[in-house]
C-alpha cells in the first residue's frame, strides 16, 4: 500500500518518523516495575536493587524481536551512571533511557502518535489484547 501524503510532505516539508509496521516503541520504567521500587531519596539502594521475574527475558525477548527499548524513569541526571552500570550488569539490553519522569503516577499522555499503555501489575508475561475504557479529546 502506498503512504498517501499529507499537506506538510507534499510541500516538500519534513515530518516525524513512524516505525516501520509491527516495531514498538516500549518506554518502560524502572523502579517498582522491573526492580525493587527505590525511591530517589534513597540512591544508595539503586546498585542493589532486585530484579523482578521474568522482567530482564520479556525485555531482552522484545529488543531481539527489533522493537526499541527505552527506560523512562524519575530518577534524576545524577543517578544515571548507577542506573546504566545497574542495567548492563543484569544485562538488559536497551536503546536508551530517558531520566527524570514525573513523580507521582495517574499518567496522562498526550501525543499526536498512538499511545497503549499497560500497567505493570506484579509480573512480566506475553501482553495480550484487552477492551478498555479510555479517555479522548471531546468531538
Amino acid at each position: 500500500m502506498k503512504h498517501k501524503l499529507n499537506k506538510a510532505e507534499k510541500e516538500g516539508e519534513k515530518i516525524s518518523p513512524i516505525l516501520p509496521k509491527g516495531v514498538k516503541n516500549y518506554l518502560i520504567d524502572i523502579d517498582g516495575t522491573i526492580c525493587d521500587d527505590i525511591p530517589n531519596e534513597e540512591p544508595e539502594r539503586m546498585a542493589t536493587a532486585k530484579v523482578f521475574d521474568g522482567a530482564l527475558e520479556t525485555i531482552n525477548k522484545w529488543f531481539e524481536d527489533g522493537h526499541v527499548i527505552t527506560f523512562f524513569t524519575s530518577r534524576t541526571e545524577e543517578h544515571r551512571e548507577v542506573t546504566e552500570k545497574w542495567l548492563d550488569e543484569h544485562g538488559f539490553k536497551y536503546h536508551g533511557m530517558l531520566m527524570g519522569k514525573p513523580r507521582g503516577g495517574n499518567y496522562h499522555w498526550i501525543d499526536n502518535h498512538i499511545v497503549r499503555a499497560t500497567r505493570y501489575e506484579g509480573k512480566f508475561t506475553e501482553l495480550v489484547e484487552v477492551k478498555a475504557k479510555v479517555q479522548v479529546f471531546k468531538k
